[in-house]
C-alpha cells in the first residue's frame, strides 16, 4: 500500500548523534580544562569561575562530571534544534507545518509548486504566490525532495525558480505603494525586536497583496506576483 502520510523532522539518528557529541566533548574537556585554566591565568591572571571549579576536580571525578555535563548540553541543543524545525506533515490532502505549539495547513488543491530556497521551504500556488515560507534545516532537504514528488506534488528543486524576480527592499523607494512599505517597515522592526509572530503577520498581509518576501544578508527582499485575469 502506498505511503499516504510522510512526517519530515530531524532524524532520530542525528538527535542521538548530538547527544553523543556533547558527551564526547565533555569527556575530552576533563583532560584539557586544567591546561586551559593555567593558560588563562598566565595570560590574563584570571579564568571564569566554572572553568576553575572544573579544573580543581580530581581527574577521576572530572571525567564523569564533565561527560554528564556535556551530555546535558547535547540534550538541550538537540531539543532546541527539534523545536526550531518542528514537523512538516505531507499527505495527499495537503501540507501542514507543526512548529512552536502551532500548526499551519495548506490544502493540496491550492498548491502549484514546492521547493527549497536556501534554508526555506516554499509552497506556491499556480500564480506563484507564496502560500508558505518556513525555515527548515539543510539536513531535511533530501527528505523533502523525496516526499513531495512521492505524494504527487510538483517539486521544483532546491533553488527558487523565481529568484531573478526578487529585489532588495528600499524604504519609500516608490516601487511599492505606501501600504506595502508600511508592512515591510513593520516586519523589519518585528525581526529586529525578535518578534517572529508579528513578522509572520506582516508577511501574511504582504502575501494578501501579492507580494512575496524573504530575508537575505540582513535585508528584506520582495517579489511582486503577477495577478491572474
Amino acid at each position: 500500500m502506498a505511503e499516504n502520510t510522510i512526517n519530515v523532522t530531524i532524524p532520530k539518528r542525528w538527535v542521538v548523534g548530538v547527544h553523543l557529541t556533547g558527551a564526547v566533548l565533555g569527556f575530552g574537556a576533563a583532560f584539557v580544562v586544567g591546561p586551559i585554566v593555567n593558560w588563562l591565568l598566565s595570560l590574563a591572571g584570571d579564568a571564569p569561575g566554572p572553568l576553575r571549579l572544573a579544573a580543581g576536580l580530581p581527574l577521576v571525578w572530572a571525567i564523569p562530571v564533565l561527560t554528564l555535563a556535556g551530555l546535558g548540553v547535547g540534550f538541550w541543543f538537540a531539543k532546541e534544534w527539534q523545536k526550531d524545525n518542528g514537523t512538516i506533515t505531507i499527505t495527499p490532502e495537503g501540507v501542514t507545518v507543526h512548529r512552536a505549539g502551532s500548526s499551519r495547513h495548506v490544502a493540496r488543491d491550492r498548491i502549484g509548486g514546492a521547493f527549497t530556497d536556501g534554508h526555506d521551504l516554499v509552497v506556491t500556488d499556480d500564480l506563484t504566490n507564496e502560500l508558505l515560507r518556513v525555515k527548515t534545516d539543510k539536513v531535511l532537504v533530501g527528505r523533502l525532495s523525496d516526499a513531495f514528488p512521492r505524494l504527487g506534488y510538483p517539486w521544483q528543486g532546491t533553488t527558487d525558480p523565481y529568484d531573478h524576480a526578487f529585489a532588495t527592499w528600499v524604504d519609500d523607494s516608490g516601487l511599492l505603494d505606501a501600504h506595502a512599505h508600511d508592512l515591510l517597515r513593520a516586519r523589519q522592526r518585528a525581526l529586529a525586536d525578535k518578534r517572529p509572530g508579528a513578522a509572520e503577520d506582516a508577511r501574511d498581509e504582504l502575501r494578501a497583496l501579492g507580494i512575496a518576501v524573504r530575508d537575505r544578508h540582513g535585508a528584506q527582499q520582495y517579489r511582486v506576483v503577477a495577478r491572474g485575469t
